[in-house]
């Protein structure tokens, strides 16, 4: 999970928290409130678009983990090799292949970083159009239906079925129906 998407859950939690706090003080003004709730990770994950960000995403995990899956074994050939030659070779010949063993192994964790931030960064350049449409629909279902309050699902521990509106949010973005919440570009390559 980015950390875009662990702060937003954690405002969602706090805000959630928060307003059935309040609900729960107001006493008589709680049997009058209606509220919603929404699984936004799954909403985002299952338009059209999510769908998309995600096949992109994993095409380019896939070509990045081939990559360091190739690297990984050439590291660890080499390092059979020094340990097949460790009794053999001079002490520092030997010290200077561990040497370097070890620097190429230090540039492919550093390799594992910089794909961990390419790919963080990718999924929140696709993913984030998404995910505002999705806030933007869920503003204009609680309008129309007079919802006063929606929750993210991650945040509850309960919910009655006829309360969630994630799969109506998934079909209104899908059909363009949100407004100016339709289906975003395809991701350039």
């Amino acid at each position: 999970m980015t950390r875009h998407r662990l702060v937003s859950a954690f405002v969602s939690f706090v805000s959630g928290a928060i307003a059935v706090a309040c609900l729960l003080w107001s006493g008589a003004a709680s049997a009058q409130t209606k509220v919603g709730v929404i699984d936004v990770q799954r909403a985002v994950a299952s338009t059209e678009d999510g769908l998309r960000a995600q096949a992109t995403l994993k095409k380019l995990f896939d070509n990045r983990q081939q990559e360091l899956n190739k690297k990984q074994t050439d590291l660890q050939r080499q390092r059979e090799d020094i340990d097949k030659q460790a009794k053999v070779l001079p002490k520092d010949a030997l010290t200077k292949r561990i040497d370097e063993w070890q620097k190429q192994m230090m540039d492919l964790q550093a390799i594992f970083l910089e794909y961990n931030k390419e790919l963080e960064k990718k999924q929140k350049e696709l993913t984030d159009p998404v995910f505002g449409k999705i806030l933007e629909i869920v503003k204009r279902i609680a309008s129309s239906e007079n919802i006063d309050l929606v929750l993210d699902k991650a945040t509850v521990a309960y919910v009655r079925t006829d309360l969630d509106l994630t799969d109506k949010a998934i079909q209104m973005y899908n059909s363009g129906a949100g407004g100016g919440a339709g289906p975003a570009p395809a991701p350039k390559k």
